[in-house]
């Protein structure tokens, strides 16, 4: 009987367990998982401290899906090392497991920046975890003065998530927009126009430089006054693991399309996992949840002896704030053309003939099209694009490709 060992707990971890099972109904797995919930939507925290949603709505599986995959979890525990040569992982609770295939879908850690003064400050935040929004309740019981270190989609989902607990929220950024990873300017000054409507107050192009306890001292020479510190400046993916062992890694750990590190019968999927982005042809760390899963699946499908690849990663990203519904995917190369709507705006970037990127504001709707074309590279000449920059209709493709991208006949 086979031995798998997956060390993680979300996304990556859940889809990892169902290639497997897809596989091999017989082998163990055993599931290294540092938090002490079960597999939930990590997205879903935001909206759990807004109040719009419950700790059981949260689930990304029902209760019973380790039971009925036959897997241990061993909750609240870390891996600290392991031995390729050996093929074993040793545990922070002194444990040490044998495997015969292990997935590293160890996520990705807050980046803490060394702001001088930090250690003074008691009230001080992330906001990742499930364990962070209830912290974060607990410590806006009463309304409190926030400041956010970080515009980007960490730090404004903890904006929207606070807002209606806190007295004020003040979001500071070094760039000098908001969402900076995902939107040009011109989607920014959208986004945080909406966002400034709400109450929140940025200043960007701006940081704090060091902190004396409810006090921020910030770089254009500005003080802050807080009671509540979140920060949300970036995060790290957890490679220590797997880069002491020996394996190859960027900044996230290096797979092939099996999902396979260099080391043997090692594989790795989610946000600590580095791949190719076919959009802009490098390699690089996508850290969003169809992603993970993709990933996570193909590595188990291929660690239980399959073969199944996942090749065609591209960048997404998919969020709301108070109602504005933006969607971003691909990379931002290439000739631009803009579509002004009632709701919003839609960017389109091609090149040589292919959609390399779009972003999305106000109107998401079958935006999935757009990306089943990036994902694709589907000559644009093979599609009405003039009419897709318009609406996102099936009614844009050929006919023979609709019955294959929706099935039946259309």
């Amino acid at each position: 009987m086979k031995r798998y060992v997956i060390v993680g707990n979300g996304v990556a971890a859940a889809a990892c367990v169902e290639g497997i099972r897809s596989r091999d109904r017989d082998g163990s797995i055993i599931v290294i998982s540092a938090e002490t919930h079960p597999v939930y939507c990590r997205p879903l925290i935001s909206y759990y401290l807004e109040g719009k949603t419950s700790p059981d709505k949260m689930d990304y599986r029902p209760a019973d899906f380790y039971k009925k995959n036959g897997c241990r979890v061993l909750y609240g525990t870390k891996a600290v090392g392991m031995d390729p040569a050996e093929k074993t992982l040793s545990l922070n609770s002194g444990e040490t497991l044998s495997y015969d295939a292990l997935c590293v879908a160890a996520g990705s850690a807050p980046f803490i920046p060394p702001f001088k003064g930090l250690d003074t400050v008691r009230n001080q935040y992330t906001f990742m975890t499930f364990d962070d929004a209830l912290a974060l309740e607990r410590a806006t019981e009463t309304p409190k003065d926030v400041l956010i270190v970080g515009a980007g989609l960490i730090g404004l989902k903890c904006a929207e998530g606070l807002y209606g607990r806190a007295k004020s929220i003040t979001v500071c950024d070094l760039s000098n927009r908001v969402l900076s990873s995902i939107l040009d300017e011109d989607g920014a000054k959208t986004v945080q126009a909406h966002l400034e409507k709400h109450g929140l107050r940025f200043l960007l192009g701006n940081t704090a430089e060091r902190f004396e306890r409810n006090t921020a001292f910030m770089k254009n020479g500005e003080t802050v006054p807080f009671d509540v510190l979140v920060l949300a400046v970036g995060v790290k993916p957890n490679v220590a693991l797997v880069k002491d062992a020996g394996a190859s890694v960027g900044r996230g750990v290096a797979v092939n399309e099996h999902m396979q590190t260099s080391l043997p019968d090692v594989y790795a999927a989610g946000d600590c996992a580095e791949g190719k982005d076919i959009s802009c042809d490098t390699r690089r760390v996508l850290a969003i949840m169809p992603n993970a899963y993709l990933q996570g699946h193909a590595a188990g499908v291929n660690m239980a002896g399959g073969d199944e690849t996942f090749d065609n990663a591209v960048p997404m990203n998919a969020i709301g704030f108070f109602g504005l519904h933006l969607m971003t995917a691909g990379s931002y190369t290439g000739e631009i053309s803009e579509e002004k709507t009632p709701q919003g705006s839609k960017k389109f970037f091609t090149e040589n003939g292919l959609l390399k990127g779009f972003i999305l504001i106000g109107e998401t709707q079958r935006a999935g099209l757009y990306t089943s074309l990036i994902r694709n590279k589907t000559p644009l000449a093979d599609v009405d694009f003039e009419l897709l920059r318009q609406t996102a209709t099936a009614a844009a493709f050929p006919t023979g490709t609709r019955a294959n991208m929706f099935g039946g006949v259309v």
